[in-house]
């Protein structure tokens, strides 16, 4: 190799090696020693061995450039960060109407951070933060005056897998409830619509042709009770946080109480979210949410004894499915040893028992049926309705003592006690329920003053492990007998002889038929 095309060789190595560029900044060496050089022979410094470092030091920040936008904070908007935006409107002050006193809230709003220090007491409640909050957003419900809320309280708290729900239990006025009943009635449930949502075809739109028809009937549904009676008694409206909107959870359906009885299901906090079961739940989570909320209320809203009586003054009430009660103003009081009593004698339950139909008070289904077939033009028959009246569901009445409830797997119901034994005058009696665990009761002031309230799962104790309901087995599609089992084909041999036979039988009648007319000739000769 000659020396020039070395020196060429060694030259373009060089250059090539001075113009990888880095990774970092995805510069070269090249380009910034051409620059440094370019810079010093243009201003051609005095000392440019002094100035080469600052030199090369500018050289590198005019090649740095950035986006003017990523040197300011970059904000996220995280779930705090929303929820905080929504709840900062509960700490701004309410303009009322004035056409409303005062007052009326005030009355009407409980004094939630009273209720929270006597739970703190028992070890049990909501932090007094969160209470706080959910007082606030209380405050701010009832000043929009949506509803014609006549009372209002704070049911508890219902845990979720993603997220909880804050319950509030309110009682309406009658004109909402009769506007209620009024919404629910106008569509009737067994109206002739077909599943695609168009009416059923009329005599005249159906084909010459029979179509067979089925003789089976459906159990009839069970129909609700109306919104401010039963288990429709009181409105219930949930939030997933304080300063979110409230949403008003619908009226509970029999059906979807018999159903939240079989299965357990835990809440996802959404209230449009499915309800995947088996059985299949009749409704949404909200609808499923409502049950829960009426099993537990029927079985762990307590009061001690004797602060409510019947209501005389109601009329058409019998003495044993009286439902309506009224505070006791001659109500003594209990002491703290009657209200803490080991044996829980002196509560009593002030909600109505759900029958195992799914009602307070219970419907017969026969009068449904009889109306069904006096509508298709059937006859009644008095046997049969005599025979097919079922026996009607009886349940405990109202203001029946706790002390009667059933013990679970040989544990009591319900566990008292004080809130503490050091300072007797100043203690809080306290009850536990073991059926709904989160399900808690105080009282004070000689039982002048309680609470009830639930924070749990919504889930029901049971003594032994959960079993689902198995799926019933598939149907046959047609009975299996001789009648509709189809014969194997015959073969060539078995057809073979059954044609022989076949022939044989017909030459033999044939040959008995011309014996039968010769006879008969014969006798007419004679």
């Amino acid at each position: 190799m000659e020396d020039s095309e070395f020196n060429e060789s060694y030259y373009s190595n060089a250059k090539s090696y001075l113009l990888t560029c880095s990774t970092d900044t995805g510069a070269n060496l090249y380009d910034h020693l051409s620059h440094l050089l370019t810079k010093i022979l243009i201003g051609t410094p005095a000392d440019p061995l002094a100035t080469l470092e600052e030199d090369s030091r500018d050289a590198k920040k005019c090649r740095v450039t950035s986006d003017p936008q990523q040197l300011r904070d970059q904000w996220h908007f995280d779930h705090k960060w929303n929820l905080a935006s929504k709840q900062i409107k509960l700490f701004q002050k309410h303009d009322h109407n004035p056409s409303t006193p005062e007052s009326e809230d005030e009355d009407i709003l409980p004094n939630l951070m009273r209720i929270a220090h006597y739970f703190e007491l028992s070890g049990e409640g909501i932090q007094r933060e969160e209470m706080f909050r959910i007082w606030l957003a209380m405050n701010q419900f009832l000043s929009s005056e949506l509803y014609p809320i006549e009372n209002i309280r704070l049911w508890g708290k219902v845990l979720g897998t993603r997220r909880n729900y804050i319950v509030l239990e309110a009682e309406l006025s009658e004109t909402e409830d009769e506007e209620t009943n009024l919404e629910q009635t106008s569509t009737p449930l067994n109206s002739p619509v077909n599943c695609q949502g168009g009416t059923q075809d009329t005599e005249s739109d159906i084909d010459s042709d029979v179509i067979p028809t089925t003789i089976y009937r459906p159990p009839p549904v069970i129909p609700a009770e109306q919104s401010g009676t039963g288990v429709n008694k009181k409105t219930y409206f949930v939030c997933n946080e304080p300063g979110e909107e409230w949403i008003r959870l619908p009226d509970v359906t029999p059906a979807q109480i018999v159903c939240a009885r079989q299965i357990k299901k835990f809440l996802s906090g959404d209230v449009n979210a499915l309800v995947i079961s088996n059985p299949p739940f009749p409704g949404h989570e909200m609808n499923y949410l409502r049950a829960q909320i009426a099993r537990i209320s029927a079985s762990t809203v307590i009061s001690p004894q004797g602060v409510y009586k019947f209501d005389e003054e109601a009329e058409g009430e019998e003495e044993e499915g009286r439902d309506s009660y009224v505070p006791d103003p001659d109500f003594e009081g209990l002491t703290m040893a009657e209200l803490a009593d080991p044996e829980i004698r002196y509560w009593v339950h002030h909600v109505p028992y759900i029958l195992p139909q799914g009602r307070t008070k219970w419907f017969n289904p026969v009068h449904l049926k009889h109306q069904e077939e006096m509508d298709e033009g059937e006859e009644e028959d008095e046997e049969r309705e005599e025979a097919d009246e079922p026996e009607p569901e009886v349940g405990p009445p109202l203001l029946t003592p706790i002390l009667e409830d059933e013990d679970i797997d040989g544990a009591p119901p319900w566990v008292a006690h004080y809130s503490t034994k050091l300072v007797p005058e100043y203690a809080v009696a306290i009850l536990h329920s073991s059926l709904w665990p989160g399900a808690h009761a105080f009282a004070v002031e000689q039982g002048k003053y309680f609470e009830n309230i639930y924070i749990g799962w919504g889930m029901k104790y049971t003594a032994t492990h959960l079993e689902p309901v198995l799926p019933p087995l598939p149907q046959l599609e047609f009975p299996s007998g001789p009648e509709t089992t189809e014969d194997e084909d015959p073969t060539p041999e078995v057809e073979a002889a059954w044609r022989k036979r076949q022939q044989e039988w017909a030459r033999k009648m044939e040959e008995e038929a011309e014996a039968a007319e010769e006879e008969e000739s014969d006798e007419d000769d004679y």
